[in-house]
């Protein structure tokens, strides 16, 4: 009956936090999480799943608010702090902090027994510290963008160890390149990290099975069109 009544409380919590997202209270979100690692431990795939969406949709909400405070909804969010409410962007550095503090206790439960996990955890460090360095200013800012990218090239070190095809790691490419050009204004950077993981695992794609295949090669398209857009703009900038 325990058991039962465990699996009960988990899918609860776990359906709490899916309502939250799409409330867009993704503190709700990551409180939901913490009590799922705190009761349970080890989280599943799904569960995981749960930080990167709240993550993503911080960020969207970011990008959303500053797009309806100056009109233009093409804005990257490279300046958010300057446009943000001040008491909006105290919430999200709050929400990313604790955030930031129930995945190291969740690697604490992977490390050096699950290396795709480990690689995901580390991954997710990175992009919270992305977000944080959007939503900063002055040594803040500078603090977590040197924090963010010690973040991913920790998950890349230990990425070396899954296939070079694995969606965690060829996502954590994708995640990391991304970082480069837009937070770090650093072209070549990007499209060497882009070059180096999707020639790594064009050769080897063809030969996974159907569904597998289907999810890298969605991730592969996404860092060939970065990598066809990225070395153009370099190129046209190296002609000026």
């Amino acid at each position: 009956m325990a058991g039962v009544a465990n699996e009960m409380m988990r899918q609860h919590l776990f359906d709490k936090a899916k309502e939250a997202e799409e409330q867009e209270r993704y503190g709700s979100m990551v409180a939901c999480v913490d009590r799922l690692c705190r009761m349970f431990g080890k989280l599943s795939n799904d569960e995981r799943n749960l930080l990167s969406a709240a993550c993503e949709g911080s960020r969207k909400a970011a990008v959303r608010m500053m797009a309806e405070q100056e009109g233009n909804e093409s804005d990257s969010g490279r300046q958010a702090s300057k446009r943000l409410p001040e008491d909006q962007v105290t919430e999200w550095k709050a929400f990313s902090n604790a955030t930031l503090l129930l995945i190291d206790r969740l690697l604490t439960e992977v490390e050096n027994q699950d290396v795709e996990a480990e690689v995901f955890y580390h991954k997710m460090k990175g992009d919270y510290y992305h977000f944080l360095t959007e939503i900063s200013e002055g040594s803040e800012k500078e603090d977590s963008m040197k924090k963010a990218n010690e973040s991913y090239k920790t998950a890349d070190e230990k990425a070396k160890e899954l296939p070079a095809t694995h969606p965690t790691r060829l996502g954590l490419a994708l995640h990391w390149s991304v970082f480069h050009y837009e937070i770090r204004n650093d072209g070549k950077e990007a499209c060497r990290v882009t070059k180096e993981a999707y020639d790594a695992a064009v050769e080897l794609v063809d030969g996974l099975e159907d569904e597998a295949r289907k999810e890298s090669a969605s991730i592969m398209q996404l860092l060939r069109d970065n990598l066809a857009l990225w070395t153009s703009e370099e190129e046209d900038q190296g002609e000026n």
